[in-house]
């Protein structure tokens, strides 16, 4: 390795990508082309980051393994940063395999923290677990351990575990400050600012109010009864069911636990739950039908009982009904929630993260530009959209995730 390699190498192991590229920039050799690809994809540029790095991928010779499983790696990074979620597993599989076959520990480390941040993303958070749980963390840089435990705080926090999030974030702190890299500091406060952002509105004794995802933590563990709009739940402490996948028995849990002490008036549920303003005896016997199901689902925890004119929630051990709803609600909120990090997304990343049909999220995609509320730059593949972030909310409740655990 040269001088100006090797200079341009610390500078972007500190952040400075300028100087990176004020060493490298009219070069066209492999470390050259790698170093500079790097410094485009801090700088944002990540389509010329991209085409640099598989440039410098495809010119590093036969025996230069372990240069190419480290551009395959940067690639890797430059597409989870792009929002392009469906890499090829086996290609950063067989990279992070030659990494550990040369003693390249540091690199097999950023391989693993780039697969959680993708598996946090997606909502794949027991996978995210496994794998930050099977990173050495001895032998990290002081950079690279400010990520670890960033990432063990966002794991944390979809979990709702607040106090394990500021410890890990205190951590974090540290190693940024140690670090001297005014880009991760950033990051850091700016996880730790989440912590106190409102993270959901709960309706709970006839107020309703913005809460921090503290609160919503004590919220759950209480002995109240719990209908959880941002997880699509109903939950009384460590009692969980989980509606997320029968959304007409949510839809009418969340409106009996709205009402409640009240009840709903049976023409009410019709129009919202099957989305009809003139009912007629068909929908009054589904309505029965879906009734009985919802009182079969929330067995042990409530009653759904009849009324005059229509039904109401009856809790058989809580004294108290509470709503966590999300602090910004609405259609297709999750594709909203998803494109506030202010990052820009392609729709098939969008429709990997949320479980749904690519079409299905062009489809909100479509309604969402129509109304202003989203844009989008490039065309074809190249196609991406994005939104100025929600200011002052977290969005950790909003985000795909698993139920925290009890």
């Amino acid at each position: 390795m040269d001088a100006l390699i090797a200079e341009a190498a610390r500078a972007l192991a500190a952040g400075d990508p300028f100087g990176a590229l004020n060493r490298v920039a009219l070069r066209d050799d492999p470390p050259a082309l790698a170093l500079r690809g790097i410094a485009m994809a801090q700088l944002g540029e990540f389509v010329r980051a991209r085409m640099l790095v598989r440039r410098a991928a495809g010119a590093f010779g036969p025996g230069q393994a372990l240069a190419r499983a480290r551009c395959v790696v940067a690639e890797a990074e430059i597409a989870l940063a792009s929002r392009e979620l469906a890499w090829p597993d086996k290609a950063l599989a067989a990279a992070r395999a030659t990494l550990e076959a040369h003693g390249d520990l540091t690199n097999v480390a950023h391989v693993r923290h780039l697969e959680i941040r993708r598996c946090l993303l997606i909502g794949r958070l027991a996978e995210a677990e496994r794998l930050l749980a099977g990173v050495d963390a001895g032998p990290l840089t002081v950079a690279a351990a400010a990520i670890h435990e960033l990432l063990a705080a966002g794991i944390a926090m979809r979990r709702l575990r607040t106090a394990d999030a500021r410890a890990a974030l205190a951590r974090a702190e540290q190693a940024a400050n140690r670090a001297g890299i005014p880009a991760l500091q950033a990051e850091v406060r700016q996880a730790a600012a989440v912590l106190d952002m409102p993270a959901a509105r709960l309706r709970w004794q006839g107020q309703e109010r913005l809460v921090a995802l503290a609160e919503v933590e004590a919220m759950l563990a209480s002995d109240a009864l719990v209908v959880d709009a941002c997880r699509h739940a109903v939950r009384e402490g460590r009692l969980v069911v989980p509606l997320a996948r029968r959304p007409v028995l949510f839809t009418l849990a969340r409106m009996l636990g709205d009402a409640w002490p009240a009840d709903v008036a049976r023409e009410t549920l019709i129009e919202r739950a099957f989305r009809t303003r003139h009912p007629d005896e068909t929908h009054r016997a589904r309505l029965r039908v879906e009734i009985g199901r919802l009182r079969k689902a929330l067995a042990g925890l409530a009653d759904v009982g009849a009324t005059r004119r229509g039904f109401a929630l009856a809790p058989r051990r809580a004294r108290d009904v509470a709503v966590l709803a999300r602090p910004v609600e609405g259609p297709h909120a999750a594709v909203l929630t998803l494109l506030a990090d202010g990052e820009s997304w392609s729709s098939s990343a969008l429709s990997l993260a949320l479980g749904a049909s690519q079409r299905t999220v062009q489809r909100a995609l479509d309604e969402l530009a129509g109304a202003g509320r989203v844009q989008a730059t490039g065309r074809g593949r190249a196609r991406r959209w994005l939104m100025p972030p929600v200011p002052g909310f977290a969005t950790t409740l909003l985000l795909p995730a698993a139920l925290p655990e009890g």
